[in-house]
């Protein structure tokens, strides 16, 4: 079964970046769509951003201005980055392939996800 593995969370101040890393086992990460998703305490996990094979990307509303999702082939890495965090940005980070209907459900099982945390 594929297993995602995301790191790169920590605690930032309001303003600030940060990059998170998602890699995974075999080919999964160069040869699947990969998309980042977060839970907001006491919200639904939600979508984030993909980035497809061919590097084509999408970005939620909330994060679209001042994010970017980048693949790294040789490495097996799917990157996040955000600038300008923002306290509502506070969530554990997920990754994991998108369901092509609908890119709020995935289809592996979930990673224990990388804590974000953005003081004011």
């Amino acid at each position: 079964q594929v297993q995602l593995v995301e790191s790169g969370g920590g605690l930032v101040q309001a303003g600030g970046s940060l990059t998170l890393s998602c890699t995974a086992s075999g080919s999964t990460v160069s040869d699947n769509p990969i998309a980042w998703y977060r839970r907001i305490p006491g919200k639904e996990r939600e979508f984030v951003a993909r980035i497809s094979p061919d590097g084509s990307a999408n970005y939620a509303d909330s994060v679209r201005r001042r994010s970017s999702i980048s693949r790294d082939g040789a490495r097996k890495v799917v990157f996040l980055r955000i600038d300008s965090l923002k306290p509502e940005d506070t969530a554990v980070y997920y990754c994991n392939i998108p369901w092509s209907r609908n890119w709020n459900e995935a289809l592996a099982a979930w990673g224990p996800g990388t804590q974000v945390t953005v003081s004011s």
